[in-house]
């Protein structure tokens, strides 16, 4: 196996395959810039555009229906767990900036997701500023809130920012293998598979999280071993917990904001 180090002023990042995972340099203090945790070409290469064909798939019988383009019942805002103030219209539900994040009354350990977005058609803006939002496969109580894997305009690598923040990747940790993301105004498909952590009594990290991920059919993370928390700035860790919610981020960027629809979700 080909393993390369790429090093940055005060991380590094371990390239195993396709997939990058940050590993930070622990004989160099983090001075809390997010870019020290940010990965740019040349560093890594972006990844190739693949096309995908346009299917959408039902749920299994034996699904929890998160969404099924009705109401917003099975879930709340992540503020004060309130009834959820998304906007809901013709079979979606849109992010509400100002209402913040949602997610869902449930908790889960292992699971199997299904979750459609869209980047609205009319979006603006650049990098982290354009069609933000986010999964969070687990919404934790820790500083980074969970474990997220980026939602966020990236048809055919136009929209440039760092490699590891881009669609498909899990945040600051894991480049996609691919970039199957499609147009502005375009339904993409999230199919995510998550073995959540487990911790011992002490409340250290027996084993690390892991998720598998298809964007519209392709293969965007493969059985990646989630280092911690994603955060914005700094090392990811690990804070105990149990089963979690599922949270959809409401990013507070100026960009238009974007919709989901048709999700569910099979325990494993």
């Amino acid at each position: 196996m080909r393993v390369a180090l790429i090093c940055s002023a005060a991380s590094m990042f371990l390239a195993l395959g396709a997939n990058a995972q940050m590993i930070v340099d622990p004989s160099k203090p983090l001075t809390n810039k997010p870019e020290e945790t940010e990965v740019f070409p040349p560093q890594a290469a972006l990844p190739k555009v693949v096309q995908s064909p346009k299917a959408f798939d039902a749920p299994p019988s034996d699904a929890i229906v998160l969404f099924d383009g009705k109401n917003l019942d099975e879930w709340v805002s992540s503020r004060g767990k309130t009834p959820a103030k998304w906007t809901l219209a013709d079979g979606a539900f849109t992010v509400n900036k100002q209402a913040g994040d949602m997610e869902t009354k449930r908790n889960f350990t292992n699971y199997q997701l299904h979750i459609e977005y869209r980047i609205p058609a009319n979006i603006t803006g650049e990098g982290q500023s354009r069609g933000n939002s986010g999964v969070f496969l687990a919404a934790t109580n820790g500083k980074a809130g969970g474990y997220e894997i980026q939602v966020l305009d990236g048809y055919n690598n136009e929209n440039k920012t760092y490699v590891n923040g881009m669609v498909g990747s899990i945040y600051k940790e894991a480049i996609p293998l691919a970039n199957p993301a499609r147009k502005a105004g375009e339904w993409n498909v999230y199919d995510i598979v998550w073995t959540a952590p487990t911790f011992n009594t002490d409340g250290t990290v027996k084993t690390k999280a892991r998720v598998t991920a298809f964007l519209n059919g392709v293969l965007v993370q493969n059985n990646f071993e989630v280092q911690g928390e994603t955060n914005y700035i700094g090392k990811h860790d690990y804070v105990k917990h149990g089963p979690a919610p599922i949270k959809l981020q409401a990013h507070g960027d100026k960009s238009e904001p974007v919709s989901y629809r048709n999700v569910w979700l099979r325990e494993l």
